[in-house]
């Protein structure tokens, strides 16, 4: 079906298909076309997180899949950063609570496929702008900035990204049509929809409507109201046209996309947080560094001014360098002083995942630095960590949503920035510090004045009880639902 030339009924410009169906052709010239081809399937066990989360990863097979549709969830995605990984996480933790078995299926996998070709060269792209608009603050004024808000949010993106996915559909030949499919990326959505499955749930990510998110014959998903009413009326996504709305069946509002291990642990954590603050103990800060490792100068910053508090046992540090070794290696250089005071916990998931235990009702000293070569430690040992720290430090991604004390540095990407007003709203972190002393006097802050922790605290735990963290769970019934 031809989901280009009118999007919710909303009929779009011949040029601007015109100029959608010369991208697919480019695309097919570039890196092939999948569309008349049957991939076949086979089910692995996830190495890293499949004990846990009960994940099994799909993987290229001479032979057709064989799968229970009726205990099963496809979740869709693609490894383009970390964020996308992390809310597929989420969506397989809700559904292994729930009894389901959770296929991974990510279109960044299938080595020599249409879809991983044109998937790894959009992702090159897009960390490559992410590094220079920290780099450069005229191409993040004037280029990087505009085309995240708003470049995204046009309709004509929509247009051109649907012919875009169609060149994927091969690597949908073994699933049952009928089988319960949650994208965490809409290219995955898309090209489901267009493979002829007919209950796909589209997760959306961040707090801000744009057309990029679209696939339109799925139900998409949105962590907040605002965001809810936003698709519903296509807000901004044509700036010369008044645009007929998305049906009420085409959009629901779930909350915030979870794991089952931090939502069912939101009171404990809490409470071993306030306990801490009581005793004085070394308040624990956990650093991200994802993505595109970009903001190296934010957490040099950030570093140097813990390091006194650390070394008179004020503070502990926790820094998760995801699967970024160059980054670690480059800090260590700027901060030569970092390395006597830092305990590495490098490619030993186990070991990590034993820390992270023993952290929550242990004690803590010192830094800890966190790097995995595998991209589900690298992306999960965050999540682990999260629950034996007292503030997260991250930019305002898909982190801004989690249940977890957060001071929210300068954003990457205009879209993140209503991520950071998000967790302002709800109290569950602060507003986003996008100069360094901005955010070195809310770290000051929070190191200082105990009343802080406690406010970020207690909202959190009033949160949960209004099921504002309750997304995971809620899309996963959807899909359910659907199914039905």
């Amino acid at each position: 079906m031809d989901r280009s030339s009118v999007i919710f009924g909303n009929v779009m410009k011949h040029s601007d298909v015109k100029a959608a169906e010369k991208k697919q052709l480019s695309f097919i010239r570039k890196f092939g076309d999948d569309r008349e081809k049957e991939l076949h399937l086979a089910a692995v066990d996830n190495p890293t997180i499949g004990d846990s989360l009960g994940v099994k990863n799909l993987v290229l097979s001479d032979k057709p899949l064989e799968i229970d549709a009726d205990k099963s969830i496809i979740i869709g995605n693609i490894r383009m950063g970390f964020g996308h990984y992390r809310i597929s996480m989420a969506i397989a933790s809700a559904a292994h609570s729930m009894g389901l078995t959770p296929y991974w299926f990510d279109l960044n996998s299938f080595e020599g496929t249409a879809a991983t070709k044109i998937i790894s060269a959009q992702n090159e792209l897009y960390s490559l702008g992410s590094r220079l608009s920290q780099k450069s603050f005229l191409f993040n004024k004037f280029i990087w900035e505009p085309i995240n808000s708003e470049g995204f949010r046009k309709l004509t993106y929509n247009c051109s990204d649907q012919m875009v996915s169609e060149l994927m559909t091969g690597l949908y030949s073994d699933l049952p049509k009928d089988i319960p499919f949650a994208a965490t990326h809409v290219w995955p959505a898309q090209a489901a929809v267009h493979a002829g499955l007919t209950d796909v749930v589209n997760i959306v990510p961040d707090n801000w409507p744009m057309a990029l998110h679209l696939a339109e014959g799925s139900l998409h998903t949105v962590q907040t109201q605002s965001a809810y009413l936003g698709y519903r009326v296509l807000r901004g996504m044509d700036k010369k046209r008044t645009l007929k709305p998305m049906p009420e069946e085409s959009v629901a509002f779930t909350g915030h996309y979870i794991d089952h291990e931090l939502v069912s642990n939101i009171e404990a954590d809490c409470e071993r947080r306030l306990a801490r603050l009581e005793k004085g103990e070394a308040r624990r800060y956990l650093l991200t560094i994802g993505g595109a490792g970009a903001q190296q100068d934010i957490f040099i910053a950030i570093i140097k001014w813990l390091l006194p508090r650390i070394r008179r046992e004020k503070a502990a540090l926790f820094i998760n360098f995801g699967d970024h070794y160059s980054v670690w290696e480059t800090i260590k250089k700027r901060l030569p002083e970092l390395e006597d005071l830092t305990t590495e916990h490098f490619d030993d998931f186990a070991g990590t995942a034993a820390f992270a235990e023993a952290a929550l009702d242990g004690s803590v000293s010192g830094v800890h630095a966190f790097c995995h070569k595998d991209i589900f430690a690298a992306v999960y040992s965050t999540n682990l960590l999260m629950r034996a720290c007292d503030v997260l430090i991250t930019k305002p991604s898909e982190l801004a949503f989690y249940p977890v004390p957060k001071l929210m540095i300068k954003r990457v990407g205009g879209h993140e920035a209503w991520g950071a007003v998000r967790a302002a709203e709800v109290g569950d972190g602060t507003f986003e510090c996008e100069k360094p002393r901005e955010i070195l006097g809310m770290l000051k802050t929070i190191q200082t004045d105990g009343s802080i922790l406690r406010f970020l605290c207690e909202n959190i735990v009033k949160n949960k009880r209004t099921g504002i963290y309750d997304g995971a769970y809620n899309a996963v019934k959807l899909a359910l639902a659907r199914r039905k």
